[in-house]
């Protein structure tokens, strides 16, 4: 799917052409925000016929790493991950850390989340094992070796003090032991220590004797989860609001000998089966090495054609199983906890980074030309489907950190359908009209004189209610999650209220786009900003607090029952009465008689019930 431009905005494929384009144009109510505001910049559709599901599967990978579509599930990188390489036909091998897979023959593992962890797996399989790690030619006539030789970290190929079967035995040890074999490891260097020993070579198998506790320490590390030893790969993901994260724990012979984890993009409002679907698919697209299972948290769009697709890039069968019980199960779960954790940790991390968190809150101060630093700020959202069960929140950010005892929640009242203008208008109404009682704000009499003394949301406490004073503390920056039509919407109540002069403005979702008071075009902030991922980080709180509570109220609603509203009945006698008739369908064509034989039940209370259901 193009927009007017020409530019790649979405890329998908479909067994049935036809109805999977047509599902994008249907009814609002049945697509999700994101669905929405594609749909609004569709201008063009193309359409590419493949062989089969699989070719299409690799086809839909390439395109969305070549165009990096704003509507697809991406992997949040732009850069190919790192690997670790061996050149295993090469006299003398070397380990090295490369981002390009190609097919030469070499050895690769990988990829790695990031150069730090490729960076610690390499120190560590060098501690472990003693290959090379110089880049000169291998002649074996060297005057004198390095210092690597001398604290038995390198055999010593430059001197001529190891042949090459000798040495690749060792590289042979660090391919096992990548590939999580570290048992095969063990038994070889236990049989080339008691050789050494035979042969009275004792220093040579003291330092055996060292690498091979070594290499146990870094075993007993690792958690076994299987008792048969199999390969395979369990993958958890989780998402709040924007930002979402895929996990994969490596499990070798039967114990976990690593973890990644991957940032996702463009992954909002997106089903988990549709965002494992896309990170399996990129994620595995280069990889050299698949296992025979995958573990998975939630089952992938079109499960088959992934595992066909996954058994063609393996060139062997590939299982893809969604555990619900056992070992594997709990290493699924594992996985999903750790998942969680660590997009947690990834917001921490960044919200408690004083340094950034100053810059970002400097930038704001300049690019939106704020006349002191925004060290409070609130950010307001609506939450609703097609204008039912309507809420607005309220988030609270100080020094660019998280006030949740300060966060509010409006339930929508005033205005009916399908209104977001509306609706937040109401909110900030509702807001500011509250500052007045607990500050020195001045509102227009009539305005003032339409507040009812006794207009309170239910989820707050009294009027009286020392915690309420926080209503009183302006904000230095107000944020609304929308367009410009929210912003002129709100601008219009604040400077009927006479708050206009409080700094105001809006970020879009769709290009991260900013919004300002008398700015005619929007203003983009860099993608690296600090700034503007603070205010994702506010506007992503505010939605998941409005939404959060929108789902609470939907539960209920979805669980009220007519008999609910009919005094006189409690919870007791809407038991028997459902007893009794066995459905409120039931009850609802008895007659007044029937109803009257519930024991209990009194001639006008038979009414009432008759009347309501």
């Amino acid at each position: 799917m193009k927009d007017a431009r020409g530019k790649v905005i979405y890329v998908g494929k479909a067994a049935h052409l036809r109805d999977r384009v047509r599902s994008y144009f249907g009814g609002p109510w049945s697509l999700t925000p994101k669905t929405i505001k594609l749909v609004e910049h569709v201008a063009d559709v193309e359409y590419i016929v493949t062989d089969s599901a699989a070719e299409a599967l690799m086809l839909e990978g390439n395109l969305i790493k070549e165009h990096k579509p704003h509507y697809n599930v991406r992997l949040k990188d732009d850069k190919h991950y790192p690997y670790l390489k061996i050149n295993v036909h090469e006299p003398w091998p070397q380990v090295f850390i490369t981002r390009r897979v190609a097919n030469d023959g070499a050895r690769y593992f990988g990829p790695y989340a990031n150069s730090g962890s490729v960076r610690q797996t390499l120190a560590l399989v060098k501690k472990l094992f003693p290959y090379r790690s110089c880049n000169k030619l291998i002649t074996g006539n060297d005057p004198r070796p390095c210092l690597d030789f001398h604290i038995h970290r390198c055999l010593g190929p430059c001197i001529g003090a190891v042949n090459e079967e000798e040495y690749g035995k060792v590289v042979q040890q660090v391919t096992q032991f990548l590939e999580g074999k570290q048992e095969l490891v063990v038994k070889d260097l236990k049989q080339q220590m008691l050789s050494a020993a035979d042969s009275l070579d004792f220093e040579r198998a003291a330092r055996l004797r060292d690498q091979l506790r070594a290499v146990e320490r870094v075993i007993e590390r690792q958690k076994a989860i299987s008792v048969r030893g199999e390969d395979q790969d369990a993958i958890a993901i989780a998402q709040d609001g924007t930002e979402c994260c895929a996990l994969v724990f490596m499990v070798r012979n039967g114990k976990i000998v690593g973890r990644e984890h991957f940032m996702l993009e463009g992954a909002q409002d997106e089903e988990p089966s549709v965002v494992m679907s896309s990170f399996l698919l990129q994620h595995y697209a280069d990889s050299p090495h698949i296992p025979a299972v995958l573990l998975l948290q939630h089952s992938p769009d079109d499960r088959d054609a992934i595992a066909a697709w996954l058994s063609q890039q393996r060139g062997g069968r590939v299982e893809v199983r969604l555990p619900v019980r056992g070992e594997k199960k709990q290493l699924v779960n594992l996985a999903a906890e750790n998942a969680r954790q660590t997009l947690q940790q990834v917001r921490v991390k960044w919200l408690t980074d004083l340094g950034k968190t100053a810059a970002a809150l400097t930038e704001l101060q300049d690019i939106l030309d704020l006349p002191r630093l925004p060290q409070r700020m609130e950010c307001y959202d609506i939450s609703n489907i097609s204008g039912t069960a309507a809420v607005g929140s309220m988030v609270v950010f100080e020094d660019g950190k998280a006030k949740s005892a300060e966060y509010r929640r409006f339930r929508i009242k005033n205005v009916a359908g399908i209104d977001d203008y509306g609706m937040m208008q109401e909110v900030i109404r509702r807001r500011f009209k509250r500052a007045q009682k607990f500050a020195e704000v001045t509102l227009p009499e009539e305005d003032a004189a339409q507040e009812s003394p006794d207009s309170t949301d239910e989820e707050l406490p009294s009027e009286l209610s020392p915690r309420k004073s926080s209503w009183g503390v302006l904000p230095d920056l107000v944020i609304l999650d929308g367009g410009k039509g929210h912003l002129h919407a709100v601008l219009e109540t604040m400077r009927e209220l006479g708050v206009h002069t409080i700094p105001t403005c809006s970020l879009a979702k769709q290009q991260e786009e900013v919004f300002l008071p008398h700015v005619a075009e929007s203003v983009m902030l860099p993608a690296d900003s600090q700034g503007l991922y603070l205010l994702q980080r506010i506007r992503d709180e505010a939605h998941r607090f409005a939404i959060t509570y929108h789902r609470n109220l939907r539960s209920a609603a979805a669980v009220t029952s007519p008999l609910d509203v009919v005094s006189g009945v409690g919870p007791k006698r809407k038991k028997a009465l459902l007893r009794h008739f066995g459905s409120l369908k039931n009850l609802r064509d008895a007659s007044l008689e029937e109803i009257l034989a519930v024991k209990g039940m009194t001639h006008s209370l038979a009414e009432k019930i008759k009347f309501a259901v």
